[in-house]
């Protein structure tokens, strides 16, 4: 395959994004485009080539080498069914959905597939996550705080926990993905919402919540998230092991030992680009760095789902053992039928 032709269902912020990443690789056309809003749709394609479809099955019918699945949590689910019976690879933008039913029947539907697939945790990608891995190797991680301390995004699904999942769902699903990572599998979670919405319109979120994590290795760790904020304030992970101790988030890595000191700079942009390239060399079948395949993302969102339904429930959940439903929409004719696909 010498070029990798690419459709994108959803026309947001986010298919905007990889439009610019994906038709600056000479290897990379963009066949089409799917989005109920035909004006985004106009404005995507009229950037970055493409054409318009009505809806996923005139851009399957295009032929496409992969599609980019890049549309809200409550979309998810019909439009990755329709991709995996047609046998082609997917990328999915995080988080996979709003629920972990939608999420679970994905991944076994891809699993009986055997098909390629990447999500889009591009924290993988930064530099520093291997250089924290090579420190923690030998010292591994006792203490783990993360926090995702932001924002109510301009979109208005955003505030609802049936269309979103919810903060920890939707935004901290980073920052859970980076724990897992870097320190492994929590075994156990205990949650605590404040039980008040941001002052948006229609919101049913809490505005913020705080967990606890134990962790088959051991360790255990916190997890701080909100939107109360009109900034990003932080969204990272703190790591203590002995005598280490470590700071990472997007923009870099602050290092602290006996040696001293030391702030590594990270490079996001660079780790948003690699996340698409090392899909399209996968699905071009000249390389294997995808880091996040949709059983990996799958854990990440057990564990999300785990802490929002135990901030729901106030009961220690376990991530491994439950099937969560905290947006309450596991009903596949619910928020996630395709009628109402939007974009990211």
């Amino acid at each position: 395959m010498r070029t990798c032709r690419i459709g994108l269902v959803g026309a947001g912020n986010v298919a905007q994004r990889h439009a610019r990443v994906l038709t600056g690789f000479e290897d990379v056309t963009l066949v089409g485009v799917t989005d109920p809003d035909r004006s985004a749709t106009d404005r995507l394609t009229s950037a970055h080539g493409g054409r318009g479809y009505a809806d996923i099955d005139g851009l399957l019918a295009a032929g496409p080498d992969a599609v980019y699945v890049c549309v809200p949590p409550f979309a998810h689910g019909p439009v990755e069914e329709r991709i995996i019976d047609a046998g082609v690879p997917m990328f999915v933008e995080k988080p996979v959905a709003a629920d972990l039913p939608t999420a679970e029947r994905i991944a076994e539907l891809v699993r009986r597939r055997g098909l390629l697939t990447s999500v889009g945790h591009h924290w993988r990608y930064l530099g520093v996550v291997g250089q924290a891995r090579e420190l923690l190797a030998e010292r591994p991680a006792r203490l783990v705080n993360g926090a995702w301390l932001d924002k109510v995004p301009p979109v208005a699904w955003w505030c609802r926990r049936d269309a979103s999942g919810g903060p920890l769902v939707e935004q901290a699903s980073h920052v859970l993905d980076l724990i897992r990572a870097l320190v492994g599998e929590a075994v156990e979670v205990t949650a605590y919402g404040d039980g008040s919405p941001p002052a948006v319109p229609a919101a049913d979120i809490d505005a913020a919540t705080a967990a606890t994590l134990r962790f088959a290795s051991g360790a255990v760790g916190t997890l701080t998230s909100t939107c109360l904020l009109g900034w990003k304030e932080r969204a990272g992970v703190e790591i203590i092991a002995d005598g280490l101790a470590l700071r990472l988030g997007e923009e870099g890595m602050v290092v602290r030992d006996a040696d001293g000191e030391r702030r590594i700079p990270a490079d996001p942009d660079g780790a948003r680009v690699a996340v698409d390239r090392a899909f399209v060399d996968a699905v071009r079948g000249i390389g294997d760095d995808i880091r996040v395949p949709y059983p990996e993302a799958l854990a990440t969102h057990r564990l999300a789902c785990a802490v929002a339904e135990s901030a729901a429930s106030g009961r220690p959940v376990r991530p491994a053992a439950g099937r969560a439903d905290p947006a309450g929409s596991g009903d596949p004719t619910g928020p996630g039928d395709p009628d109402r696909i939007g974009r990211r």
